[in-house]
């Protein structure tokens, strides 16, 4: 697990919803990520989860009420300790009280604080779907997103508007803690394999997963960007764009690139190079068949050819390194040079590569992706980042 809250203090503030017993999953989430968290609950929370499940959750006396020791302010103050104040489960009671600079509860107590010292602050809605649909409920996400109060999305589902999922909240944490240097960037990336139909049954693909386009897509949102991922499967906090051939990928990607060019294309697919003609119907088995592949236009050539974005190309093969070069003069910025053992795996090595330098890397696919967003940073005019810790 990469420690991309390592030594930020969050305060996790509940209220009166049912999802509040979802909270102690989300302290250790948050916690597994390096945060140390201090929680608050309203009196209506503490009624729905104990005070000392948080308590045993957190490893700190969970603040039940403001007392003359102004934890408001020790906490949420101009010269506070904490990073983040982080609101789940927020109810409608409340998300409408702190539009309006209403204060009666230690919750919003602690946000009247945080939005006075311009300490990050986020909600996370669970209410009835009635009330998430309520006019004024609109305004006030409106008003407190002019604010810079960033409010997640519920998901709406069986008439209620849930929580989000605790990976969707980790993320936009991560998202407001991690200096943010793609904020204002569109990224696009392909992610994933391609499946070629060989008649009407059968699929030519590849052994690619996914999991690497999904880290680079993630953490990608998590330094501000805003990301479009097409591929065939779906992931958190992310436009996703669904596909499955390679002439689909083709016809999406570009589609995108007209429609709103991208600052940052990533080439994470592993884009089909052949298609079979496909037969119709399905070719009868217990005897041999040949199958005839027509070569396909690279996706990546087109994107560089027609928005010219900051371009990170992918590179598989035995002599992926050395091949490199090639991307590099058609105008790709930076290349992420792999083996084929990496296709499915959890964990792999490779070369970040560029016009300067190349860099060798090792780790699970979350710290490769870090790794990769760290020298793309480094190598543009995108901002500062440190990146996670790939070796």
């Amino acid at each position: 697990m990469t420690l991309t809250l390592e030594g930020k203090e969050i305060v996790l503030a509940v209220t009166g919803s049912i999802a509040a017993v979802e909270t102690i999953r989300l302290a250790h989430a948050l916690r597994r990520r390096g945060a140390c968290v201090q929680g608050v609950m309203s009196a209506a929370a503490a009624g729905i989860l104990h005070p000392d499940a948080l308590t045993y959750a957190t490893g700190r006396e969970t603040i039940t009420r403001c007392s003359g020791l102004v934890e408001h302010v020790e906490w949420c103050g101009e010269e506070g300790r904490a990073d983040l104040l982080l609101i789940a489960p927020c109810t409608a009671n409340t998300l409408g009280k702190i539009s309006c600079g209403i204060d009666d509860t230690p919750v919003t107590t602690f946000a009247t604080t945080a939005l006075g010292s311009g300490i990050p602050v986020i909600l996370a809605p669970a209410m009835h779907g009635s009330m998430y649909r309520h006019p004024a409920m609109s305004g006030h996400i409106t008003r407190l997103g002019s604010w810079g109060v960033t409010v997640i999305p519920a998901r709406v589902d069986e008439g209620r508007a849930k929580i989000a999922e605790n990976e969707v909240i980790v993320l936009y944490a991560e998202r407001a803690l991690m200096g943010r240097p793609l904020k204002g960037k569109r990224v696009l990336v392909t992610s994933g394999p391609c499946r070629e139909p060989v008649d009407d049954v059968r699929v030519l693909t590849s052994r690619s997963s996914g999991m690497m386009g999904r880290e680079v897509a993630l953490q990608a949102f998590r330094l501000g960007a805003q990301v479009s991922v097409v591929h065939e499967g779906v992931f958190p906090v992310v436009e996703n764009v669904p596909v499955m051939t390679a002439a689909e990928m083709m016809e999406a990607v570009l589609a995108l690139c007209e429609d709103s060019p991208p600052d940052i294309y990533v080439s994470a697919a592993a884009i089909s190079d052949f298609a079979p003609e496909q037969v119709p119907g399905k070719i009868p088995s217990g005897k041999p068949v040949d199958i005839r592949l027509r070569p396909l236009p690279k996706v990546i050539d087109e994107v560089m050819k027609r928005c010219n974005p900051f371009t990170i190309a992918f590179k598989l093969g035995e002599n992926a390194a050395s091949e490199a070069e090639d991307l590099l003069e058609k105008g790709a910025s930076l290349v992420f040079a792999n083996q084929p053992g990496m296709l499915g795996a959890t964990t792999g090595k490779a070369v970040i590569i560029t016009r300067t330098e190349r860099v060798e890397v090792e780790g699970n696919k979350e710290e490769l992706a870090g790794a990769l967003w760290r020298e793309a940073v480094r190598h543009s005019a995108l901002g500062t980042y440190q990146g996670t810790s790939a070796r």
